[in-house]
């Protein structure tokens, strides 16, 4: 329970309506985590002192606001917990078919979805390893969301961008990127602020994972 003088509780100030006390309201609410509750409460007394609470704890309060955020659905884990127990064999067996290391498969859905196989991007990519509608068809991919398809038509193409761009750095900008645009850049990293952070992501954990027992 959020303590009331988290919200300004009985603090006096002039009348205003709920909607100017829902915009107060909302302006606390961003600076507060997505653990300290996911609703918002308030009234204004007779006083004209105005109420917050994440309960309603007086007949008084009003819904303010709700949290309609999407969660991660269970079992799928942060970006630096071990893969869920199905997802690791599942590695395996796309590294084994596509002769990828499995360590680099790992760290890649690490980043891209963090093991979320529901994941959907704005741009519209889907599943653990964030396939475009078109990378997917083009790897045989029917359904995105199912982890083994999404495993091995990512794996494929990861082994088919280091084929083609010969160096690591270069098959991930090219995976975040797109083919073309590391082309266009002269065989380069892009100089985009999301490619340029998302090479030595997958690296640093594509490291990290090397030396630890992966699945066969």
């Amino acid at each position: 329970m959020i303590r009331p003088t988290d919200f300004g509780r009985n603090v006096p100030m002039p009348r205003f309506r709920l909607t100017a006390i829902a915009t107060l309201a909302l302006t606390c609410l961003a600076t507060l985590s997505p653990a300290h509750g996911a609703s918002l409460y308030g009234f204004e007394d007779e006083d004209g002192v105005a109420h917050f609470g994440d309960a309603p704890s007086d007949r008084r309060f009003r819904l303010l606001y709700r949290d309609t955020t999407p969660r991660r659905p269970i079992g799928a884990l942060g970006k630096t917990g071990t893969p869920p127990r199905h997802i690791a064999p599942l590695i395996g067996a796309a590294a084994r078919h596509s002769q990828v290391d499995p360590a680099l498969i790992e760290a890649v859905v690490r980043v891209e979805s963090g093991f979320n196989a529901g994941a959907i991007s704005p741009k519209g990519a889907q599943g653990l390893m964030q396939l475009m509608p078109a990378t997917a068809r083009r790897y045989g991919v029917e359904d995105p969301m199912d982890p083994a398809q999404n495993l091995l038509g990512g794996a494929r193409y990861l082994r088919d961008l280091i084929d083609r761009f010969a160096t690591l750095p270069l098959a991930l900008a090219a995976y975040n990127a797109g083919e073309a645009a590391v082309e266009r850049h002269g065989n380069a990293i892009p100089p985009y602020a999301e490619t340029v952070a998302y090479v030595p992501k997958v690296l640093a954990h594509y490291e990290r994972l090397k030396g630890t027992s992966r699945p066969d």
